[in-house]
């Protein structure tokens, strides 16, 4: 149920338990220093940290797959996880890739083409700080060392306000534009905010995508809805997150 699940990871140990009864599916965005000013600051992981959680992850037996090849059936008896990252950040490039290499790790990154080599232009009527995204070299590297892409959209709406046409066209130019561009399936899709419902998701389908993933929280079990993965965002550990770790080590 929904109330005992983790609402961050930080450390595997208190998600041993719930990982074992389903297919995890982590979230990070960006990897590396918080720069001064930043006002999501849930979304930044840092470099130490992240290199930490791979280092748990290995030792503990998790082999790391894509989200289109995932296993539901019987719990998680081969410690399957997906490792993914949401819009491209350069800084996952800069921070991530030798962890992720040194623990043999592959991961998936959802990108936003229409912003590749640009910035994080969404966000700023919040006032976020703008950090430099993965242009298509860039992209190739990632892709040169192992890993996955998909497609978050051309543009990162909120797909459920926008009239179903311009939702359609965000949802299926995207993949037809990065197939163009790197020469490749794109099998995954990813919500832009978690922004989705039965309208969007059948928009989903239509474009020929395998899976999507949300932010609802949880493991994927057993008849879970590929196009409605769910996901655990990683981010640093706060106060009310470690209280919230002493309440499920003694539950569990």
């Amino acid at each position: 149920m929904i109330s005992t699940v983790p609402e961050y990871y930080t450390h595997l140990r208190p998600f041993r338990s719930l990982f074992a009864t389903g297919v995890p599916v982590l979230t990070y965005h960006k990897v590396g220093p918080r720069p001064r000013g930043a006002r999501l600051k849930g979304l930044y992981v840092d470099a130490a940290l992240f290199a930490q959680q791979m280092e748990e992850l290995r030792a503990a037996g998790f082999r790391s797959i894509s989200p289109s090849s995932m296993d539901l059936e019987g719990g998680n008896p081969g410690r399957q996880i997906v490792l993914s990252f949401d819009d491209g950040f350069r800084n996952v490039l800069d921070h991530a890739h030798s962890p992720l290499a040194a623990h043999g790790f592959h991961a998936i990154q959802f990108l936003v083409p229409d912003f590749l080599g640009k910035t994080n232009q969404w966000d700023a009527p919040v006032g976020e700080v703008q950090e430099p995204l993965m242009d298509v070299s860039q992209v190739r590297d990632w892709l040169a060392a192992g890993h996955l892409i998909g497609s978050h959209t051309l543009t990162h709406p909120w797909l459920t306000r926008l009239p179903a046409a311009r939702a359609k066209e965000e949802i299926t130019a995207s993949r037809k534009k990065l197939e163009d561009a790197f020469g490749l399936a794109i099998r995954d899709f990813c919500y832009p905010y978690g922004d989705w419902n039965p309208l969007v998701r059948d928009l989903v389908a239509e474009a020929g995508y395998e899976t999507a993933c949300t932010t609802d929280l949880g493991v994927n079990t057993a008849g879970a809805d590929h196009l409605a993965l769910k996901r655990i965002m990683a981010r640093y550990p706060s106060r009310r997150l470690k209280t919230m770790f002493r309440w499920f080590r003694k539950r569990f």
